[in-house]
């Protein structure tokens, strides 16, 4: 039973993991905006990075899904 858990869980962490990166480094830039400059701009690109690649990701799935 465990097994069956941790493939579901495998496949999600594979599909979804980029874009949940994504949305908590946009929850992070836009709380802490002002604050640290270098952290921002740090995190800022980790929205942009991140996001590119869960954006391929979900392409790729729903892609192999029709």
């Amino acid at each position: 039973m465990s097994n069956k858990n941790n493939s579901k869980l495998e496949k999600w962490r594979n599909n979804y993991a980029a874009l949940v990166v994504a949305i908590s480094c946009l929850c992070s830039v836009v709380v802490s905006w002002g604050e640290n400059w270098f952290m921002s701009a740090l995190l800022s690109v980790g929205v942009i990075i991140c996001g590119t690649i869960g954006f391929f990701d979900l392409k790729r799935i729903f892609k192999k899904d029709i």
